[in-house]
């Protein structure tokens, strides 16, 4: 895959071979586009896209991530409902919350934050969202038409990855690509979204896991690596097919004293190594975080448009 083919907001670095994929100029290209629709909403149907966020629970990152999606909806002249609630709630307290926000009209899609205290049956919790306003794409309504083609809400990290792909000008049909991870959240949608006959995909995919022999000699064959797995350092330069495209998706915290807070974001490649074999690489952070929440937001768009 030539270097010389991709196009959009790429950043080249001084110390490195790779190109970095500027994922916060990308985003903010789109959450513009999406703004100016959600105007154009406003002022044709008097319409304004709401987005109805439940927060269980005072976890750092999920609580730093709730407020980035609110300021992104504000942003974007969208409305935002944002209800948080001790981690000590029941069960039933959850579901009531979410039937609450099925039942308001000001609100068009729902999300509800994970991970969940572990009194919760999470999948309780996500299977009671009305399909409809579910922004997320994590209902089975949602996971089975995606799965068979169907229109749907697309789940917003991997539609973001395919996303980047695009408008960056990176071949995606016919070319192999690798997925680390089989979660429900990142890993099993990004194959079949790489994979289906659609424009971001037909591509040949294979699936790696905890389960997988080897592992690098499945990520050597690679031309488009996608890293999801949830550990710093699972790849590194050695298991790169030269001039590769990688899709770095983890977001680990790593203890480092000479930061304000203590801590630092390393993604789930070790970037160093990697990027002096592969031709384009996510930074974390500023890679595909900040499309997480733009597909979010065009989702939640969507959902309002479909009244």
């Amino acid at each position: 895959m030539s270097r010389g083919a991709l196009q959009g907001p790429l950043k080249n670095t001084i110390a490195m071979s790779a190109t970095l994929l500027d994922g916060k100029k990308l985003a903010a290209e789109m959450r513009a586009e999406i703004a100016r629709q959600v105007a154009d909403l406003k002022a044709d149907r008097g319409v304004t896209p709401g987005l109805g966020v439940i927060l269980i629970g005072t976890d750092p990152a999920s609580t730093s991530y709730v407020t980035a999606k609110e300021r992104a909806c504000e942003e974007a002249g969208m409305f935002s409902l944002d209800v948080r609630v001790p981690a000590e709630t029941t069960q039933e307290e959850a579901l009531a919350l979410v039937r609450r926000m099925n039942d308001d009209p000001r609100v068009h899609g729902i999300l509800v934050q994970l991970p969940l205290p572990r009194h919760i049956d999470e999948a309780a919790v996500v299977n009671a969202i009305a399909p409809e306003k579910d922004v997320d794409g994590f209902t089975p309504v949602n996971v089975g038409r995606m799965m068979i083609g169907e229109t749907c809400f697309l789940p917003c990290t991997p539609h973001g990855i395919i996303q980047m792909l695009l408008k960056t000008g990176v071949q995606t049909a016919g070319q192999h690509a690798v997925v680390i991870g089989r979660s429900n959240i990142v890993g099993k949608p990004v194959a079949h979204l790489l994979m289906r006959k659609a424009e971001g995909g037909n591509a040949t995919v294979t699936v790696c896991h905890t389960g997988t022999r080897d592992l690098a000699t499945h990520t050597r064959q690679a031309d488009i690596l996608v890293v999801a797995a949830g550990r710093p350092g699972t790849v590194t330069g050695s298991m790169i097919k030269p001039g590769a495209v990688v899709i770095d998706v983890g977001v680990n915290r790593i203890p480092d004293a000479s930061k304000k807070n203590g801590f630092r974001l390393v993604g789930d490649v070790d970037a160093a190594s990697v990027s002096e074999v592969a031709s384009l690489l996510t930074p974390v952070p500023g890679g595909v975080g900040p499309m997480t929440i733009t597909m979010l937001l065009a989702n939640t768009l969507e959902a309002a448009r479909r009244l």
